[in-house]
């Protein structure tokens, strides 16, 4: 993916094109991890299957995954909820990076104590020397060699439940119900095109006419999900699936970031009684809340997107101690 300070990615400083709509580049390296049967990793049923397949393996694979990051929160929340802590491992970046790659400054002397590395670039280059695109997170590494394996972030998250079912924990949520599928992957591709990217089509706009036309197709994104959640605990029902995980890390981020930095300004998620009940209850929720660093959020996009923030300036607000207000969702049963 280019250059978008977002999370997948940073290859410039620069995110703004004059004059033109924001368009992702949702181009990555397809390779998957797989449960191995037979002796060779199985092809996938879903998904991409025209890169390198590597074997289910615990200890083998390191996630790098910042917390700033919407697309990479994803992956720390999926495996929280899976158990999977002690099977893969997890580097953490900090929240700004250069134009060249993140950087662990987070870690003593700026380098991953696992891959020994100082920039999450190093591991692109030491798989792909020429490598063009963004150094984006989340990226899985193979530990031994400090290669990527792959950055292909959705398809890291349904591997995780797909393919690594047998180190689950006991309890682990079924986050991918077979008899949901279809409408799961709907609910997902709009979640996906009109909230978790049409924000940054709003915020990344070089036109007022694309920022206009960005806008109203969020809100009606928006509108349409605080309906939707006003008889059902979750979006699929009563279970928590990756289609909550996927709208909360967006979610968490609206009223620190987007609605202001972005221009989201219609309504706070807080005039939004559903989903900001919504966005609570998850947050209250093992394997969510903990994820979220309300201070790395800010710093990476406020700091990062110079051309939208040249100053650099990072908000005090808004007050994070509403996120542990009681949330009323128990009504709608569901655990």
């Amino acid at each position: 993916m280019s250059a978008d300070a977002s999370s997948p990615a940073t290859s410039e400083a620069t995110y703004v094109e004059p004059g033109k709509e924001y368009v992702r580049d949702t181009n990555y390296v397809p390779d998957r991890i797989t449960e191995v049967v037979d002796g060779v990793p199985r092809t996938p049923e879903f998904g991409p299957t025209d890169g390198e397949l590597w074997p289910v393996e615990p200890g083998r694979y390191r996630l790098i995954a910042a917390k700033a990051c919407p697309w990479a929160n994803r992956a720390i929340i999926v495996r929280n909820l899976l158990g999977l802590e002690d099977v893969i491992s997890l580097g953490m970046p900090g929240p700004v990076h250069d134009e060249r790659s993140w950087t662990f400054d987070l870690d003593p002397d700026g380098r991953d104590p696992v891959l020994g590395i100082e920039r999450l670039q190093e591991a692109y280059f030491k798989r792909f020397p020429d490598y063009p695109r963004g150094i984006t997170v989340p990226a899985i590494v193979e530990e031994s060699t400090g290669k990527l394996v792959t950055n292909d972030f959705p398809w890291i998250t349904h591997d995780l439940f797909h393919e690594w079912k047998q180190f689950h924990r006991p309890d682990a949520p079924d986050l991918w119900p077979a008899d949901q599928r279809e409408e799961m992957d709907a609910v997902m591709k709009r979640i996906f095109t009109e909230v978790n990217n049409g924000v940054y089509r709003c915020g990344f706009a070089g036109s007022q006419e694309a920022y206009d036309a960005a806008y109203e197709r969020l809100w009606v994104a928006l509108d349409w999900l605080e309906e939707r959640l006003a008889t059902r605990r979750y979006l699929m029902g009563d279970s928590i699936t990756e289609a909550d995980v996927r709208l909360f890390t967006t979610l968490a981020r609206f009223d620190a970031v987007y609605h202001g930095h972005f221009k989201c300004n219609r309504q706070r998620l807080t005039d939004m009684p559903n989903l900001w009940a919504y966005a609570r209850d998850l947050y209250q929720t093992p394997g969510f809340g903990e994820t979220i660093d309300f201070d790395q959020i800010k710093q990476h996009y406020y700091v990062v997107h110079r051309d939208i923030n040249p100053s650099g300036i990072v908000p005090l607000g808004p007050d994070p101690a509403g996120w542990l207000e009681p949330h009323g969702r128990e009504a709608l049963a569901g655990s």
